[in-house]
C-alpha cells in the first residue's frame, strides 16, 4: 500500500520515459516561467506522505505541497467529506446565498484562533496571498491608517500588494509599480546577527532597527499594522524569537498599531500548536489578526482571516468577500481536516516528528562542516548549508545538489532562504517513523555524496 511504502526508484533515472513525454508536452503548452526542471516529476497518485509518479517511481515527500499537506495525500475521510458536499452543490456565492458550512467553519476558527479579544470573527478567501491582503484591509479599516510594516526575508504572495510586501524581489521581477506606504524592518535572523552579539543583544539590535523606522520612514501614528510570519518560510525557516515578539507587541500597543500573524505556512498544526502564534499568546503577546491558508483545506483552495469582533466589524460592507470565497466544497474539506487534526492530535504528531528530525539534524551539524545551523518549531525545520562553520558563507550550490541527488533516490526536498542555502522540512504529519527515518537516511547519504563531490 502506497500509504506505508518506502521510497523506490524503478526507472534508470528520474524523470522516466512517461514523465519525460508529459514534461515535453508541458513545455509546449505552458508559459516558460512554469517549466523548470529542478523537479522533473509527474504525479500519478499520492497517499499519506508518499506519491507515485507515472513511471511507477515512489517518492517520500519532505515538501508536502509547500505546507499544504499537513494531513497528507488523499485522506479517506476528507475524500468522503468532499464527495458528500459535491453531491449536494458545488457553489454558491456567500455574499448572495449563504451556506451552513461556511458559518460552522467560521465558528470553529473563532473558537481556536489565539487572537486578542473575547469575541472573534472569521471570514474566508481562496489563497494565502488573499488572506494576507485581506488581513491588511481589515487593519486599515480598523485603524483608519494606511502604512504597513513588513520584514526582511518575508514572503506573503504574488498579488500586487503581496509582491510589494515580499522581500525577495525575484518573485516580483518587472511587476511594479507597487503600492506605497509599505516599510520594511529587519527580521531577527539570530544565526546571522551582528558578529559577537549575544542573543539578548541581537534581539535588542533588531528592536531598535524597527523603532528607527518611525524616525526615518513613517511616523508610528500612520502605521496600521506590522505583518510578521511567526516562522519565516521562504526567508529560511527562521522562528521569530519570543522576546522580540513581546517587544513588537509592546510597540504596537503603545502606538495603536495592529499585529498581524501570517500563518499561511506555519499554521494548522505544523509547529506543534494548532497555530504558531499560540506560543505568542502564552507569552502575553497574542496577535490582533491571523491570516492562514495552505493546510487548512487539505489541498482544497481556502484561506481564513480571524480577528476580534471589535476589529472585524469596522470593515465597510462590500470591501471583503468574493465569488469563490468560502466555497462549499472547500469548507467541507476544511471542516473534516480540522476534525481529524483535533481527534488525532496533529500538534502532538508534529512535536514527535520534530524531535526525531532535530536529533538527526544536530548529528549532521556535528558531523558535516557544511551544516551551519538547524532551527524550527515542531515539524517546521530548516537546515542551513554554509561553506565553513566559522565563515557562515551561504552555500546554495550544496543545498541544490543535495536536493537533486534526493530526487534520484526517491526523496523530495526543497530549498528556501535568500540564497537557496536552506532545505526546509515540511513532510506530511501522517508520515510513519519508518518513512521518516528512511528519508533522513537518504538525506544524509545525499549530504555525504555532495560533500565529496564539491570538495
Amino acid at each position: 500500500m502506497l500509504r506505508t511504502d518506502l521510497p523506490k526508484i524503478v526507472t534508470e533515472k528520474v524523470p522516466g520515459p512517461k514523465a519525460t513525454e508529459i514534461l515535453n508536452r508541458r513545455d509546449e503548452a505552458l508559459p516558460r516561467a512554469l517549466c523548470g526542471y529542478t523537479y522533473p516529476l509527474i504525479i500519478k497518485k499520492g497517499e499519506g506522505a508518499m506519491f507515485e509518479d507515472v513511471d511507477g517511481n515512489k517518492f517520500l515527500d519532505f515538501v508536502g505541497g509547500v505546507g499544504v499537506l499537513n494531513i497528507g495525500y488523499s485522506n479517506p475521510e476528507v475524500i468522503e467529506a468532499v464527495k458528500d458536499q459535491a453531491d449536494k452543490y458545488f457553489h454558491c456565492i456567500f455574499n448572495v446565498v449563504g451556506h451552513e458550512g461556511y458559518i460552522e467553519l467560521a465558528e470553529k476558527f473563532d473558537e481556536i484562533s489565539p487572537v486578542r479579544g473575547t469575541k472573534k470573527k472569521t471570514y474566508f478567501a481562496n489563497s494565502g496571498a488573499e488572506a494576507d491582503e485581506n488581513a491588511i484591509k481589515v487593519a486599515k479599516a480598523a485603524t483608519g491608517r494606511q502604512g504597513i510594516i513588513c520584514m526582511s526575508g518575508a514572503f506573503h504572495g504574488r498579488t500586487n500588494l503581496t509582491m510589494a510586501l515580499t522581500a525577495q524581489k525575484s518573485y516580483a521581477v518587472g511587476m511594479g509599480p507597487f503600492p506605497s506606504d509599505i516599510y520594511r524592518a529587519e527580521f531577527p535572523y539570530l544565526y546571522r546577527a551582528p558578529k559577537g552579539y549575544t542573543e539578548e543583544e541581537a534581539i535588542q539590535y533588531y528592536i531598535e532597527k524597527l523603532k528607527h523606522l518611525f524616525v526615518d520612514a513613517a511616523p508610528a501614528n500612520e502605521i496600521a499594522a506590522i505583518l510578521v510570519e511567526p516562522l519565516q518560510g521562504e526567508g529560511g525557516f527562521i522562528p521569530a524569537p519570543i522576546e522580540w515578539v513581546k517587544a513588537v507587541r509592546k510597540i504596537c500597543d503603545e502606538n495603536g498599531i495592529l499585529l498581524i500573524a501570517d500563518e499561511v505556512q506555519c499554521g494548522n498544526c505544523r509547529t506543534g500548536k494548532y497555530f504558531a502564534s499560540e506560543y505568542w499568546a502564552e507569552a502575553g503577546a497574542a496577535p490582533d489578526i491571523i491570516a492562514t491558508a495552505k493546510s487548512m483545506g487539505g489541498g482544497m483552495p481556502i484561506s481564513a482571516i480571524t480577528a476580534s469582533a471589535e476589529i472585524m466589524d469596522k470593515v465597510p460592507a462590500g470591501t471583503i468577500g468574493g465569488t469563490y470565497c468560502g466555497n462549499p466544497v472547500s469548507c467541507a474539506s476544511a471542516l473534516k481536516v480540522m476534525e481529524i487534526m483535533k481527534r488525532e492530535d496533529y500538534p502532538g504528531k508534529a512535536n514527535h516528528i520534530g524531535e526525531i528530525v532535530m536529533k538527526r539534524y544536530h548529528e549532521f551539524l556535528d558531523k558535516y562542516e557544511e551544516v551551519g545551523d538547524v532551527r524550527g518549531l515542531g515539524a517546521m525545520i530548516g537546515i542551513e548549508f554554509v561553506k565553513t562553520k566559522s565563515g557562515k558563507e551561504p552555500y546554495g550550490k550544496f543545498a541544490s545538489t543535495v536536493i537533486a541527488k534526493g530526487i534520484q533516490k526517491g526523496l523530495l526536498m526543497e530549498a528556501c532562504g535568500e540564497t537557496g542555502n536552506v532545505i526546509r522540512f515540511l513532510a506530511p504529519l501522517c508520515i510513519t517513523d519508518e518513512q521518516l527515518n528512511a528519508g533522513l537516511d537518504i538525506m544524509e547519504e545525499c549530504i555525504r555524496e555532495t560533500e565529496a563531490e564539491l570538495a
